[in-house]
């Protein structure tokens, strides 16, 4: 990144500085470009690199053409979802399944960003966030990085207390919040920690026209864990081992898993690695970060993930197209993406998970089975009427959702 790196002696103003330039950090950069009225702001990106990786896949659903339609790597209209020897095959229309490869979502928005002279980057470790005046927050506040700092207006920060892509930062963070959890009765933490290959198969092996979204037939850990495949072509797809429990595992056991699911589904054909992600997910609806006013905390640090899937990336674009809203209205920012009803059934969700009340592949495949795919798409997404929720509630029985409900009211009370 050579345009525009700031000197760690100088001490430099923008209009805002973004902490983190990963896909919110990213996401935020990309809509302020876009706006008629902020793109000529001074913007500071900063990030400990610059040199991105494909450290991760984002997959969504979506009715219209994507903000980032000319991203998509592949798109599915039908899903199929497979536990204790059913498997059922769903239409998602109007909805589809879209996949966006992280690096070229880096890529896109970083290359636009590097020919703007009023973009700058700083590729740094940041070692502290603060406000200027607390008394007065129009002063703005600081960033600090080894050998240098910058004031901003506003600050924007993704910055998470563990790597998302590092499942050994996300292990040591999990057993710091086990015994604040346990004697405070906050709400439950989950991680959803996986590990996905692209293989490449020397005949053709998949339908390209159906992603498999849940199939469950693997080893459960204890907790909910399924098996993730998205076909490319017929020959080629991304196959991840995605897991809802506690604590992460080691990653032998992700490679031993894949490896006996490659085995059996397959056996005796040859195929290769192509490429390999591994991450760790929240899923919670304890805080991970309070907002203090210049700044504000975007992305999985600011409550965009949804805690019951930790589905994430379009409650992203949501929180990021609100804020650049608000600053162009010159209104009080706020980055709340999820609704209070919807917030209540995730909170009711994740308690029957935590606690084992019904194990995950039970739920997921009630839900699916007894409502249509598009139907519990807008659920997932957050756009479901209350009608809509009340049928897909109905889908669990009554002795395990009534508990919790009740078990998360009063815990907000």
């Amino acid at each position: 990144m050579s345009n525009a790196i700031i000197s760690n002696t100088n001490l430099a103003s923008y209009d805002y500085i973004i902490a983190g330039a990963g896909g919110a950090g990213l996401s935020l950069l990309h809509y302020l470009m876009e706006s008629p009225s902020l793109a000529s702001k001074s913007i500071l990106v900063i990030d400990k690199s610059f040199q991105k990786t494909n450290d991760r896949t984002w997959c969504f659903w979506e009715k219209n053409i994507s903000t980032f339609e000319n991203l998509v790597h592949h798109r599915w209209n039908t899903i199929s979802i497979h536990a204790d020897g059913s498997d059922k095959q769903l239409p998602t229309a109007p909805f589809s399944y879209k996949m966006i490869q992280g690096i070229d979502f880096y890529n896109s928005v970083l290359s636009k960003a590097k020919i703007k002279t009023n973009i700058h980057f700083q590729e740094a470790t940041i070692t502290g966030i603060s406000v200027l005046d607390a008394s007065n927050i129009s002063k703005g506040a600081k960033v600090e990085w080894e050998g240098g700092s910058a004031m901003g207006d506003y600050i924007f920060s993704s910055l998470l207390p563990f790597q998302m892509n590092q499942l050994a930062t996300a292990a040591a963070y999990s057993k710091s919040l086990q015994s604040s959890i346990s004697s405070n009765k906050q709400a439950p933490f989950l991680w959803q920690h996986f590990k996905g290959r692209v293989v490449q198969f020397e005949a053709p092996v998949f339908n390209k026209a159906i992603a498999k979204l849940m199939d469950f037939n693997v080893p459960q850990q204890g907790a909910t864990a399924f098996m993730y495949q998205l076909p490319l072509n017929e020959k080629e797809a991304l196959v991840e081992y995605t897991v809802f429990s506690a604590n992460v595992l080691e990653i032998s056991e992700y490679d031993k898993v894949l490896d006996t699911y490659l085995a059996n589904e397959y056996s005796g054909m040859k195929y290769s690695i192509t490429h390999e992600e591994i991450g760790a997910i929240p899923m919670t609806q304890i805080a991970l970060a309070s907002t203090v006013a210049p700044i504000y905390t975007i992305g999985a640090l600011g409550a965009a993930i949804k805690a019951s899937t930790g589905y994430a990336f379009q409650f992203i674009q949501e929180q990021c197209k609100n804020i650049v809203t608000q600053l162009e209205k010159g209104l009080p920012i706020q980055t709340k993406v999820h609704t209070t009803r919807h917030q209540f059934y995730d909170a009711v969700l994740l308690d029957i998970l935590f606690h084992h009340k019904m194990e995950g592949a039970e739920i997921f495949k009630r839900i699916f089975a007894n409502n249509e795919a598009a139907t519990v798409f807008k659920f997932l997404s957050n756009t479901s009427t209350i009608m809509e929720d009340i049928k897909i509630m109905r889908s669990l029985p009554t002795s395990i959702f009534l508990p919790a409900a009740i078990k998360v009211l009063l815990r907000r009370a």
